[in-house]
Order: C-alpha cells, then sequence, then structure tokens
C-alpha cells in the first residue's frame, strides 16, 4: 500500500504566522524558527504578544479562516486520495488549523496542540512529541507502507530522508543547496508528476 505525507505550511497553505502578521499588523509575530533557532523561546515570545495584544483563540481562527488553502490545494489532496492514502505532517497546531482543513476538504492531519484557558486566550502549547514528522514515516514504513514525503523547510528534511523518496515543493535556494538529494518541485503539477513517478519506479524495483 502506498501513503503520501504532505507538509503543511508552504506546501498547502501559506506560513500562518507570517500571514497573520501581515494581516493584523503585529510585526513581531512574523519571526520564524529562521529568525529565533529555539522553538520554545520563539513559541514563548509569540504567546506572550498575542496576549498583549488580546488576541484569544477564537480571534485567530477568524484570521486564519480568511486566509484560505493555495490555489489548487484541495484539487491536489482529491486527486491523491483517490489514488493513495495521504496524511498532513505539520508542526502547526490543531487549532490554527482547524479552518483550513475545513476548506481543504478535512484530510487526515497530525501536527501538535494548543491549551487554553475559560476565556479561550491561549496559555501554553503541547508538542505531539519531538520530530514527530520523521517518526510517522519511519511508522508508516514499518507497517509496510511505501511512501512518499514532500515539504518546503528544514523541518521537513527528516522526514524526506525517513521516507521511501523525499521531494521538496517551492523550497528556499538555500535549503536546496544543503540538500540536493532530494527532488525540487515548483508547482502542483510537478509535484503530483513526482509523487507518481515516485510510486511507479518503487513498484518496478
Amino acid at each position: 500500500m502506498e501513503i503520501v505525507c504532505l507538509d503543511m505550511e508552504g506546501v498547502l497553505v501559506p506560513e500562518i504566522w507570517i500571514e497573520f502578521a501581515e494581516r493584523t499588523g503585529i510585526a513581531e509575530l512574523r519571526a520564524t524558527t529562521r529568525d529565533i533557532p529555539d522553538y520554545d523561546v520563539l513559541m514563548k515570545q509569540r504567546l506572550r504578544i498575542l496576549d498583549e495584544h488580546d488576541l484569544d483563540l477564537p480571534a485567530i481562527q477568524a484570521v486564519i479562516a480568511e486566509m484560505g488553502p493555495m490555489d489548487g490545494a484541495k484539487e491536489l489532496l482529491d486527486g491523491l486520495r483517490a489514488d493513495y492514502q495521504l496524511v498532513i505532517l505539520s508542526d502547526t497546531f490543531a487549532e490554527f488549523a482547524k479552518p483550513l482543513m475545513q476548506q481543504l476538504g478535512w484530510p487526515t492531519l497530525f501536527c501538535h496542540e494548543l491549551e487554553t484557558d475559560d476565556s479561550g486566550h491561549i496559555t501554553n502549547y503541547k508538542l505531539r512529541m519531538p520530530n514527530h514528522k520523521q517518526a510517522a514515516v519511519k511508522a508508516f514504513r514499518s507497517l509496510n507502507f511505501r511512501t512518499v514525503a514532500a515539504g518546503d523547510s528544514y523541518n521537513d528534511t527528516t522526514m524526506l530522508g525517513e521516507a521511501d523518496k523525499g521531494i521538496f515543493f517551492r523550497p528556499p535556494q538555500n535549503i536546496v543547496a544543503e540538500f540536493p538529494q532530494f527532488p525540487v518541485t515548483a508547482n502542483y503539477k510537478e509535484l503530483r508528476r513526482e509523487i507518481d513517478r515516485a510510486f511507479h519506479d518503487s513498484s518496478d524495483g
């Protein structure tokens, strides 16, 4: 059996924190792990900024719902699900992703969770487990799934390496230079072609 594992942000939807920062005008929320490598420090900064601006989870979800997936993303998922099993592996949070998953037809999503208080304000975050993308792909392969994974950034490279075939989708050039072993795709047509080719080649082998 064959399974496709896709990253979410940068592959199916815009980068949530950057888009959210643009839509709210809160420039400090544009920071990512490229700016603050320590994820715990970054998330605590984000939660502090949200608290300072009195942004609760429903308010954030309302903004995210206006973002929408990338053009063609739902059609890509619908086509893949007709031919393969499909799982979205993301370092986002289920509560953030929910409005976007609804627009994408509720694909299966493995990600992290947020903690909120009675007023709906975010108080903390919970990682499902460290390196969960790589761990998920490893588990699928142990269950005898032939696995193809696609992503766009550093935090995807371990799952791409763990899969039977890893594929980049619109990655930054510096990442391409560092990981030349993964083919690069620039649009959904190319990505679908690489996925099909990977499964076809593996079945021939």
